[in-house]
């Protein structure tokens, strides 16, 4: 069986995106993305996650039983999440504080053992690899996008504090967007992720219907070109 992995990127990027489309993982997604910073530090967490369990699962998958598949999934991928928490703790223990419970909480995503399932146990090592990457890129995206929209309504700022959660070399992702500005806590707080996130998604649904009308028109338009043309010869 061919993989296609133009469309493997464009179901994690988009159409098939964790949190657009599948609306999984709502409860990290609103929880740290007080700055697009902790996002994108969630956001690599849960790439390594999915990947490496795509990884695991994909290479194990003829030598587990069908009947103990699910509880074999939660293992290998709580087993995978506690080695990521660990090495978040010795290597970026700054985020690693930030986000905190949310870390191990990762085990309980919907969306990673749903890949589990779906894709990484029915396919080979590569394309199992690549669905876990474009799954988690496509998470990443809207939890910097929601971060970066909380923190610049809020505070004025983006990517606060990236040396300090994330390393020294991260230092020029730190933008003062609107100087000497006062905030607007709203925004700060959840209500105000479960607001900018319903503004996101019915931007994104705007577009697809915007994108899908388009190409309506564009076969509509080739149609009646096509029988012009008939008609003439």
């Amino acid at each position: 069986m061919s993989i296609n992995y133009r469309e493997i990127t464009k179901e994690g990027i988009w159409t098939n995106n964790v949190v657009f489309s599948q609306m999984l993982a709502l409860c990290p997604l609103l929880a740290v993305t007080g700055t697009a910073t902790n996002g994108l530090g969630m956001g690599i967490a849960t790439i390594a996650v999915l990947v490496t369990s795509g990884l695991s699962i994909s290479l194990l998958r003829n030598v587990v039983a069908q009947e103990v598949r699910i509880p074999s999934y939660v293992l290998i991928i709580a087993t995978i999440v506690t080695l990521v928490d660990m090495s978040m703790n010795a290597w970026m223990h700054e985020l690693y504080k930030v986000l905190g419970l949310f870390i191990p909480l990762i085990v309980t995503n919907c969306a990673i053992l749903g890949r589990a399932e779906s894709f990484a146990s029915k396919n080979t090592v590569a394309a199992s690899v690549y669905d876990g990457l474009m799954m988690g890129l496509g998470f990443t995206m809207v939890l910097v996008l929601l971060g970066a929209a909380r923190e610049i309504l809020g505070s004025g700022t983006l990517f606060a504090n990236a040396a300090l959660l994330l390393g020294e070399s991260f230092a020029f992702m730190e933008i003062t967007i609107i100087p000497e500005y006062k905030g607007f806590l709203l925004f700060v707080l959840p209500p105000g992720g479960f607001i900018a996130l319903g503004f996101i998604i019915a931007g994104k649904n705007a577009l697809d219907k915007y994108l899908k009308n388009r190409a309506e028109r564009v076969v509509e338009q080739s149609g009646t070109d096509d029988e012009v043309g008939l008609a003439g010869y």
